[in-house]
């Protein structure tokens, strides 16, 4: 099934060369079925590159997906055109009064920053709490998985004294892998480009999250509340395979101390077309978060919300590090039921 975005949005070519499905709005009109609502808060500064990274995710499932994306008011983006924006972006202003299946709340370069001084901090921390009411599932990504833990449940982050750069194997903290990651293998890679982490042992105090992934080189990957109503992701699955490059080559240029990328270019030769290793593990990321966390539990009336998801399906306690996926049946009025 598509992916429903804004007529002439230029993701849309992209992602067409790639022969993957996308519906213009106009002919999604026409389709008389509930599609999932996802609302994007675009906080990257080429917001392009970010939505078509996203869209790109999105759209593996079997799924309808309709797409909203949303940028801050508060703060004008400088890599974006306006024109882009006014014609494809909405405001917080805009869509306060709908309800979404499920939201993304995406990474952005304020790392260095302490919360309070970003400058769209407080129209995030209104955005945050009616998300609480408005969405089903929360999808955080990198400094936006920082930024809900700290809005959350009071999880700082912490400096690190070297960036954390390039592709690193994961795997999960539990036995058998929880819904999020079904059809993973033992080990996988993700793309890392932070200059910040979270600490497993922020987290451990916390009896209403759990570690869902990690990685021995660049620490806690995954974190859920207990419901999967709000997950947290350091890392960036969604990125392109040239993404990491142009970082790499945009610091170098800028003559900033940046390192190759760890386990991204053959050889560690920046002169040789990176590899590939994230693809899959990105495309059950997502998919499984659509279908698991969004599709089979979001009311079918969304204004019901808030409700109490089913728990995410490890029946033992984190701390410990094991678990075993319990059973999950659907309830009343939702459409896995």
């Amino acid at each position: 099934m598509p992916i429903r975005i804004q007529n002439n949005l230029p993701a849309a070519e992209v992602l067409e060369r790639e022969h993957i499905f996308v519906m213009p709005e106009d002919r999604a009109f026409q389709q008389d079925i509930r599609p999932i609502r996802i609302l994007i808060l675009n906080l990257m500064p080429n917001k392009i590159a970010t939505e078509t990274q996203l869209l790109r995710a999105l759209s593996n499932s079997p799924l309808q997906v309709d797409v909203d994306l949303m940028y801050t008011s508060s703060y004008m983006p400088k890599n974006t055109a306006v024109e882009h924006l006014l014609k494809f972006y909405e405001t917080f202003e805009d869509i306060k009064g709908r309800f979404y299946d499920g939201m993304i709340v995406t990474g952005a370069p304020v790392e260095h920053m302490p919360f309070e001084e970003v400058a769209y901090w407080s129209e995030l921390e209104e955005i945050m709490k009616w998300s609480k009411s408005h969405v089903y599932s929360t999808l955080h990504i990198c400094w936006g998985a920082q930024a809900g833990l700290y809005y959350h449940y009071g999880i700082p982050k912490h400096d690190i004294p070297k960036k954390i750069f390039g592709i690193f194997p994961h795997c999960m903290t539990y036995t058998r892998p929880v819904k999020l990651f079904r059809g993973f293998d033992d080990v996988f890679y993700i793309p890392h480009s932070r200059h910040t982490e979270i600490r497993r042992e922020d987290l451990l105090k916390r009896k209403d999250l759990r570690i869902l992934s990690e990685s021995v080189e660049c620490g806690v990957y995954a974190v859920s509340d207990l419901t999967g109503r709000q997950i947290f992701i350091t890392g960036h699955s969604e990125y392109d395979v040239g993404t990491l490059r142009d970082e790499y080559q945009r610091d170098l240029g800028k003559g900033l101390p940046i390192d190759i990328p760890k386990n991204y270019f053959p050889e560690d030769d920046p002169d040789r077309e990176p590899v590939m290793k994230w693809r899959s593990s990105a495309t059950l990321l997502f998919t499984n978060w659509l279908n698991y966390y969004v599709y089979q539990e979001t009311p079918f009336d969304l204004s019901t919300l808030p409700g109490t998801a089913p728990d995410i399906g490890s029946s033992t306690d984190v701390h410990n590090g094991k678990g075993m996926e319990s059973p999950i049946s659907g309830g009343n009025g939702y459409r896995g039921g």
